[in-house]
């Protein structure tokens, strides 16, 4: 279990906030493999102030995935009270302000990881958050702004200070965006200097990463971002993992399958089937990745712009995937996808 303020969640997983990804659909699908925790996308604190519709339809819901956390981004205090006091109108469960985005559109608006650079400002945000709300409040930065400048200590002491209930490190510099490797050492120090909670994030692929960062920082949560992607199994496989010391196998083609339809169904029904089929390109790409012929397979899809030929051409396509292990003799080998999943292909014999 993991209690934020006076919030307390099923376990230890959270869903990390990630733009054009974690909408209502996604949310959903994690949660249903027993993701603790889920956060919205990035919601901009002055388009949510100004009542943009696409940016307050980011804040949609259902009572299934609680308990939910929005993220806010921005950089003036007193917008982001006000946008924090709209999230808690929408009654959500945690509000979180992101405090380490390294894309150059958010940093270039003095938001995401531009704030590591000016801890005064990161003070007066967060006195002012923590004033217009009641619900827990989080932030989640990176370990500084580049190698020179690593001052998550300050930033998680002030957090702390201020009032927020729990930080969430991702263990990487803004200046490396998400390249080179997580240093696992600094959620391990924030975790000896601080009383809050501290979140773990960054490198977690498999349940091995996850088992791995708590024992090696003794972090009391973890964040998974880019480690879901095509990859919802991983909380349900890290969590049987964690809890029971049990090394789940990764999902049949079947469970692909049948996930990829309810996915792409759910956006359907949530943007409609223009947009749906757009959006969902991605996704099949990362579900698919390792599978045999996958490449072909995602080289298929990646123009089709209707619902009804996206459908047949992946019904086609795991179809063919059954007739292979149905009617073929093939010599079965392990390869390791990037997301860190072992799928079996199949090389044929003839």
């Amino acid at each position: 279990m993991l209690q934020i303020g006076n919030l307390k969640i099923e376990n230890k997983l959270i869903l990390a906030p990630m733009a054009g990804i974690t909408n209502l659909p996604f949310r959903l699908i994690v949660k249903d493999e027993g993701c603790g925790l889920v956060v919205s996308e990035m919601v901009s604190a002055i388009a949510l102030v100004r009542n943009g519709k696409k940016t307050r339809d980011l804040l949609n819901s259902d009572p299934y995935e609680r308990p939910l956390a929005v993220q806010l981004f921005g950089s003036e205090p007193q917008i982001m009270a006000e946008a924090a006091r709209i999230v808690e109108g929408f009654g959500v469960d945690i509000l979180d302000i992101n405090m380490g985005c390294p894309a150059k559109k958010v940093v270039s608006s003095g938001s995401g990881s531009a704030l590591l650079r000016d801890p005064l400002r990161i003070k007066a945000i967060i006195e002012a958050v923590r004033a217009a709300v009641t619900i827990p409040f989080t932030v989640k930065i990176r370990s500084g702004w580049d190698s020179k400048s690593t001052n998550y200590l300050e930033i998680g002491r002030i957090a702390e200070e201020c009032g927020v209930d729990a930080i969430t490190l991702h263990s990487r510099t803004a200046a490396q965006g998400f390249g080179g490797r997580s240093d696992w050492s600094h959620i391990a120090e924030l975790k000896k200097v601080l009383n809050i909670p501290v979140i773990g994030n960054g490198d977690i692929k498999t349940p091995e990463d996850a088992m791995r960062m708590l024992d090696e920082t003794c972090c009391d949560g973890i964040m998974i971002g880019r480690g879901a992607l095509g990859n919802p199994w991983i909380f349900s496989r890290t969590l049987k993992y964690i809890e029971e010391g049990v090394l789940q196998k990764p999902p049949s083609e079947k469970e692909i399958h049948l996930t990829i339809k309810r996915h792409i169904e759910m956006l359907a029904d949530y943007m409609g089937d223009k947009w749906a089929v757009r959006e969902f390109r991605k996704h099949i790409s990362w579900y698919t990745k390792g599978l045999f012929h996958s490449a072909d397979f995602r080289k298929s899809v990646i123009h089709i712009d209707s619902m009804e030929a996206l459908m047949d051409e992946t019904e086609a396509y795991f179809e063919t995937l059954e007739s292979i292990d149905d009617d073929f003799s093939f010599q079965a080998f392990v390869k390791k996808s990037r997301n860190g999943n072992y799928f079996f292909q199949a090389t044929s014999s003839l």
